[in-house]
């Protein structure tokens, strides 16, 4: 596997002048095309848009949408680099990029369409338009969701181990800390047999992402792994309790391991973005149990959120972005929270009663709307993520892997092969 510093490498010695291409798609919206058109959309998890795409092609006759969907934003990121690499040949009309690695992607935005239009403007929450804006103004993408985070729950788990189930209960259980979530877990399994939670890994993710500046300054500085002890102390507070006091369920999201969890009572509890709740509603179809408390450790915490880009290589390019505005409009944002849990990222969508009274019938009739809006109202760290975030990111995740998962090394020891690999990026 090419690493990600190879693949943006690769990327950076792109002949550019070939991004003009599809700007010379016809001046129509997309009712008024010329001629049928088949618009391709990239995603990946679950972006809830299904039926917002039959509904599109309903209204637009002309147009048909195909839909690339990626298992993991892992997944889509390796694809759509190797295609950048490539020139741009067979990318999707439309692709959805994860925030975690939009950055190192914004280094090449003469490879993606100026998506600025007054009919959008004021339309989402400033940081997140923010986050796709060049210096020059130019905005390389529309946000689709946010990812406000709750604490999803067995509810019979609990009562199985004499605990609270009612939701404001077991909000009060968790505590407002990672020690008191970590406590809860050490009571829990007092009298269980069940892990606390799924993954180190994803709690180590819940945790980072509270971090105004973990791998990088925004000057463009980098924090070097080996001295940077705010990530140590997370990477080390994670596995002590996850590893040595056995409260993880050594799984790594998105492995068949941990999809098959959901059906075998692998776990009492996990980090919940609104984005997560139709990931587990999927997996764990015909389990009853689950729910949604209003509480996460350290405050708040945002995890994840996306873009649809359009690729200024593409064929149909005005036609794309009509689509893209469409499908971050309010009533779309809240047609796929409505479908997912994708929780929106526009100003008009988090005001409107129809998100703000949304409950969830497999999550024991939450009110999902009213949480999640609660835990985002709760974020007061915007972390900043560099271009090379991701590829920083991931020799820690890897070293948690080794320990939680794959239980080839220990802490100390599986610390200083991120550090080795760290260095292997060549940053400083």
């Amino acid at each position: 596997m090419r690493s990600p510093a190879l693949v943006l490498g690769a990327v950076a010695t792109l002949t550019l002048t070939a991004c003009a291409t599809g700007a010379d798609s016809p001046e129509a919206s997309p009712g008024e095309v010329s001629g049928d058109i088949t618009l391709t959309v990239a995603t990946f998890n679950e972006f809830g848009y299904e039926e917002l795409f039959e509904q599109y092609q309903l209204d637009n006759p002309n147009i048909t949408i195909e839909h690339r969907k990626a298992a993991t934003s892992n997944e889509a990121r390796d694809t759509f680099n190797t295609r950048l690499a490539a020139g741009g040949a067979g990318n999707a009309d439309i692709q959805a990029i994860e925030v975690d690695w939009l950055a190192e992607l914004m280094q090449y935005p003469d490879m993606f369409a100026d998506l600025s239009s007054p009919d959008v403007e004021g339309r989402w929450l400033d940081w997140k338009v923010q986050q796709a804006t060049m210096p020059d103004g130019k905005l390389i993408g529309y946000g689709t969701d946010i990812g406000p985070q709750g604490i999803c729950y067995r509810a019979d788990m609990l009562a199985d181990a004499g605990l609270p189930t009612d939701r404001d209960e077991v909000a009060a259980m968790l505590g407002s800390t990672w020690e008191d979530y970590f406590e809860a877990g050490r009571t829990f399994a007092g009298s269980s047999d069940v892990p606390w939670f799924d993954s180190a890994g994803a709690v180590y993710q819940g945790m980072v992402n509270q971090v105004e500046a973990a791998y990088e300054n925004p000057d463009g500085t980098h924090k070097p792994l080996d001295g940077n002890t705010t990530v140590r102390d997370l990477y080390e507070q994670v596995l002590e309790a996850g590893v040595d006091e056995g409260l993880s369920a050594g799984l790594t999201q998105w492995s068949e391991d941990w999809t098959s969890a959901f059906q075998n009572d692998g776990f009492a509890t996990m980090l919940c973005p609104g984005w997560m709740l139709g990931v587990i509603e999927g997996n764990a179809a015909g389990v009853d149990g689950w729910d949604l408390a209003d509480a996460f450790p350290g405050g708040g915490g945002n995890w994840g959120g996306s873009f649809l880009t359009v690729p200024s290589t593409g064929d149909h390019v005005e036609e794309a972005t009509a689509l893209a505005a469409w499908l971050t409009a309010p009533e779309q944002q809240i047609a796929a929270f409505r479908a997912k849990g994708t929780f929106p990222s526009q100003l008009e969508a988090l005001e409107s009663p129809d998100l703000l009274e949304q409950t969830n019938d497999f999550f024991n009739g939450a009110p999902t709307g009213e949480i999640l809006a609660n835990r985002a109202a709760a974020v007061d760290v915007s972390p900043f993520k560099g271009p090379n975030y991701f590829a920083i990111h991931t020799t820690v995740a890897d070293a948690i892997t080794r320990v939680d998962t794959d239980n080839t090394d220990d802490a100390a020891s599986s610390w200083d092969k991120a550090v080795q690999a760290y260095s292997e990026l060549g940053l400083d």
